[in-house]
């Protein structure tokens, strides 16, 4: 189906440095701010090359002098003057075994673009409600190409036009749809390296996903972007001065794509021994808390809302993820906040690079290369770390664990093989 739609930098960073970091590195230049990321992770043999290949980690960056700092300008100017690559895509609806669907799009190229059948996949997972057709996704889709990597956007259930199929959404730590599609596309492309990168609540469900598969992931590689980390730390800050339209705007989005789909949870809700659902609320939900309280934990058995925020944090899973990830944030993000980010955690785990930039918002990022309305910032960020992981990976020191990755595919018999042939059976 065609769509439209070691490096001299420091390593450590304290959390008093953190709280600072949006003030630092500024300075005038033709009319521009000059700003700086900070890394920090454990000194490894991975992170230190990693920071010598990946020279978008640390090199400054700029700012026009006329774009007030501060997270708020930067998350709203993105989402509003962004300018879209147009990418043109391929869809493919994959059903899932307790009867869900969701969309899987990859971009449509020419015979003259078209990459290598053992070009490594890039499994992309966008925010709460966004999808392929989101600039910063399309941005990331034709980043990845041009590095030689084929990107696979994973649409949820119900958002970017996803059917929705059962009176079932998705949530911040279901990773089943995401186990079924890692092992979809793995099975698609066996000779391929497998890596992932996910955008906000995208980001949080990619995390819990690598924590609970730990060194039996078939993702070799990972990059979390804008993570919220601390879903009651979020939860609290939606309530809080302007933070209060971005609640409304996405509540306003999840209603948009629940009242499509409002008689399957009304019917779930009035059957003998359905999920309690509560379509009423839902249907006018003026906030996510009221969203995910009538809606989100009811679905996967949560007794209330703030249990489902405790227990669905990706911060609990970083000491568990085994595969390198890189970890960006901006430290200026009003809907993941900098307090969130488990800065412990990461650095207590050798697998994990968190790179803090003093600017960006949430999904932001406007110093790109291309300009303000260009591509964000990150884009270059992630290209660089996926071409240095293929290429680390490549070396004998890190090849015995991209070979272990690229061999995790589920043997015949086992429950993920069975659900792989399910829904593979379906779309026949």
């Amino acid at each position: 189906m065609r769509l439209t739609a070691l490096a001299a930098a420091p390593l450590g960073l304290t959390a008093a440095a953190a709280a600072t970091a949006a003030g630092v590195g500024v300075a005038m230049a033709r009319g521009s701010r000059e700003l700086r990321p900070i890394a920090k992770g454990e000194s490894t043999s991975w992170n230190s090359a990693m920071l010598s290949l990946c020279p978008s980690l640390t090199a400054p960056y700029r700012m026009p002098s006329w774009m007030p700092l501060g997270g708020h300008f930067e998350t709203i100017f993105a989402a509003w003057f962004r300018k879209k690559p147009h990418v043109l895509y391929d869809r493919e609806v994959l059903r899932m075994p307790d009867g869900g669907s969701v969309a899987l799009d990859s971009e449509e190229l020419p015979a003259d673009l078209q990459l290598p059948k053992d070009a490594p996949v890039l499994i992309l997972l966008p925010g709460l409600t966004g999808g392929s057709g989101d600039s910063y996704v399309q941005h990331a889709v034709v980043h990845a190409r041009e590095a030689g990597i084929r990107a696979v956007v994973f649409n949820s259930r119900g958002t970017s036009g996803s059917p929705v199929t059962s009176a079932q959404f998705y949530s911040a730590s279901f990773t089943e749809d995401m186990r079924n599609v890692v092992a979809h596309v793995r099975n698609r492309y066996p000779g391929s390296l497998l890596f992932a990168a996910g955008w906000s609540l995208g980001a949080n469900i990619m995390t819990r996903y690598l924590g609970e598969e730990g060194d039996q992931t078939p993702i070799s590689a990972a990059a979390a972007l804008c993570n919220p980390f601390d879903l009651p730390l979020s939860d609290r800050n939606f309530q809080k001065g302007f933070n209060r339209v971005y609640d409304w705007n996405l509540a306003r989005a999840l209603n948009r794509i629940y009242s499509a789909h409002h008689h399957l949870f009304e019917a779930e809700a009035a059957a003998p021994g359905g999920r309690p659902y509560r379509p009423d609320i839902a249907i006018k939900a003026s906030t996510i808390r009221a969203f995910d309280d009538s809606i989100t934990r009811v679905s996967f058995g949560w007794p209330d809302v703030d249990a489902y925020y405790a227990g669905s944090s990706s911060s609990l899973s970083i000491p568990d993820v085994k595969v390198p990830l890189l970890v960006l944030q901006a430290a200026d993000d009003p809907i993941a906040p900098q307090e969130a980010i488990p800065f412990k955690a990461l650095e207590a785990n050798p697998n994990c690079l968190l790179v803090l930039t003093p600017t960006g918002g949430h999904l932001g990022w406007c110093g790109g290369r291309d300009g303000v309305t260009g591509a964000p910032w990150s884009d270059a960020a992630v290209a660089e770390f996926f071409t240095a992981a293929r290429q680390l990976l490549a070396q004998p020191e890190f090849a015995e664990g991209a070979a272990a990755a690229a061999a995790r595919r589920p043997p015949p018999g086992t429950a993920m093989q069975k659900q792989y042939s399910d829904y593979m059976a379906a779309l026949v």
